[in-house]
């Protein structure tokens, strides 16, 4: 219980550490703003108020050492099937908590480890250096695009990350370039359907409003895994004209 009292307590601080960069305050066809939780920044997309960006501050929560025991850690990179020439995007990739352990499982792959806080790449590249990690590309991103290459991912990993993008239409439409045909989308988010998952309400998503956005942008859900204790593992493909 005092772990879970500290984690509602962290995260509720974490999420006023971080303003999103250049937020656009201009309402559009896709966006609409409007006060909301605490939590969130006053855009909304599809019903859903966009969070908090989480901070570099937060770099110590991201590396917990309980984190295996709260997410499974183990078990979300075991459904991904990751096979050793697999090229991989982890989309916010943080302190790169994932990035250097399907490194070492895609031993002949490749990792895109995207972040756009400067503080996370710079954490990344110390890891890297220290690890004398070969197949692992640092890539800053932006607020509208993942900035990879065309056709470039058979994977992509994005852990608690995409109910923070401050132009989710943007993003995905970007991410879905960079998948190829047969690509993969992994969508972990904590599970907003369960009340007993210790998350703050925007920072978790439902599967029907995880599925209404992803077909917007012309992804279909191939399967939710559900074996992770408080997240979802929604795999996503693209839609085939």
């Amino acid at each position: 219980m005092k772990r879970i009292i500290r984690l509602l307590f962290l995260l509720a601080s974490l999420s006023s550490l971080y303003q999103c960069h250049g937020q656009d305050t201009k309402p559009n066809e896709s966006y609409t703003f409007e006060k909301g939780d605490r939590n969130g920044i006053g855009k909304w997309y599809m019903g859903r108020e966009i969070a908090h960006v989480m901070g570099f501050q937060g770099m110590g929560w991201l590396n917990r050492t309980e984190r295996e025991s709260e997410e499974h850690t183990t078990k979300l990179l075991e459904n991904m099937d990751i096979q050793i020439g697999d090229t991989i995007a982890d989309i916010g990739a943080g302190s790169g908590y994932h990035v250097f352990k399907m490194a070492a499982m895609a031993k002949k792959g490749h990792i895109y480890a995207v972040d756009i806080q400067d503080e996370m790449l710079a954490e990344m590249q110390r890891k890297k250096e220290k690890g004398r990690v070969k197949n692992v590309s640092l890539v800053k991103g932006s607020e509208k695009s993942v900035n990879l290459p065309k056709n470039s991912v058979d994977k992509a990993l994005l852990v608690d990350v995409y109910h923070e993008f401050n132009y989710p239409i943007e993003m995905i439409a970007s991410l879905k370039k960079a998948l190829r045909p047969n690509g993969k989308l992994f969508l972990i988010e904590y599970r907003g359907e369960d009340d007993g998952v210790p998350i703050k309400k925007l920072h978790k998503m439902t599967q029907v409003q995880a599925v209404k956005e992803m077909e917007a942008a012309g992804l279909k859900l191939e399967r939710n895994i559900g074996n992770l204790p408080w997240q979802h593992c929604m795999v996503f493909v693209k839609e085939q004209p």
